[in-house]
């Protein structure tokens, strides 16, 4: 039986360098945030942490640093994304994760050369789970990203023969689908919800786990939200959950994803920019975006530091 996840699993951005450089002096102290603000893991080099931007040294490099940092800790878990288009360095990478210690690791559809049916999909799940069949083995579901738009249900019929085939971080809105996977096989899976800005209505449906950006830099919130529902006090959730709505909208604002490395220098863990093709705020910009988030009143929502912190 693989254990399923509960809680906020951040999913963190990859410090950079002025120059672009990693920058992984600032992984332990990113971790001790996190885990100081509740997270019970991270989803490492995904859609937040550019996975698709790092080259493959690169990525064993990140996975080195989170696996130094996390080795006594049992109940903070550590999955990486290893990619999606080149398998070959799909199965690298998960082997290199599995030697370094990570809990799990994840994989997302090619999208260049797109697999045309399910089953094409799930023999490339397949082929990489079966490199490394003593880890946890998750499929990424992002079809705005990947533009490979199966139903899950369907995915999960056609990886029945795949031992460590833990589950799906689900990173979509369609609750029936969702709804329908929670229940497959008598809840044999690990449904993990990616959408934070309609995770109440993911938690109504059964999500008890999920992966997300700004559980780098409001876990409280969503703490606060889930402990609202649990509490049936629907109408307390409903407002927390429109706080994370508010706070979301400024990422579109601003730019897009780039603008969580501004929420993450609020909280005082500089990561740097993006890499291109991605479009970083200007320095303007970014005085205007203070202004913004001061007016959603973060600073009573936002993770913090624990004490003695040091970002360096």
């Amino acid at each position: 039986m693989i254990e399923k996840l509960n809680g906020l699993i951040a999913a963190p951005f990859t410090p950079m360098n002025e120059d672009g450089s990693l920058n992984l002096s600032r992984i332990p102290a990113y971790y001790a945030i996190l885990k100081s603000n509740g997270n019970t893991g991270a989803f490492i080099c995904g859609s937040t942490g550019e996975g698709v931007a790092l080259t493959l040294a690169e990525k064993q490099e990140v996975i080195t640093a989170w696996a130094d940092c996390t080795r006594n800790d049992d109940s903070f878990k550590v999955m990486v994304l290893v990619g999606g288009t080149c398998i070959s360095d799909c199965i690298a990478l998960a082997k290199f994760a599995q030697h370094s210690g990570l809990y799990a690791v994840s994989f997302t559809a090619p999208f260049y050369f797109k697999p045309s049916a399910v089953a094409d999909l799930a023999a490339c799940c397949k082929v990489i789970a079966n490199e490394v069949p003593d880890m946890p083995f998750y499929y990424y579901h992002i079809p705005v990203l990947n533009g490979v738009g199966f139903a899950m249900l369907d995915l999960l019929k056609a990886v029945g023969d795949i031992p460590n085939f833990a589950g799906v971080k689900y990173t979509h809105e369609d609750f029936m689908d969702f709804l329908s996977c929670v229940h497959f096989k008598s809840g044999r899976y690990d449904m993990l919800w990616g959408r934070d800005e309609n995770m109440l209505a993911a938690l109504s449906v059964g999500a008890k786990g999920a992966v997300g950006s700004t559980f780098n830099y409001a876990a409280p919130l969503y703490h606060a939200m889930i402990d609202a529902f649990h509490r049936n006090d629907l109408t307390t959730a409903q407002a927390l959950q429109q706080q994370s709505i508010d706070m979301i909208t400024l990422l579109g604002k601003y730019g897009g994803i780039a603008t969580g490395k501004a929420y993450m220098k609020l909280i005082g863990l500089d990561c740097g920019k993006f890499r291109l093709p991605v479009r970083n705020m200007s320095d303007a910009s970014f005085e205007l975006f203070k202004k913004d988030v001061k007016e959603l009143n973060f600073e009573t929502f936002c993770s913090r530091p624990p004490a003695q912190f040091n970002a360096s």
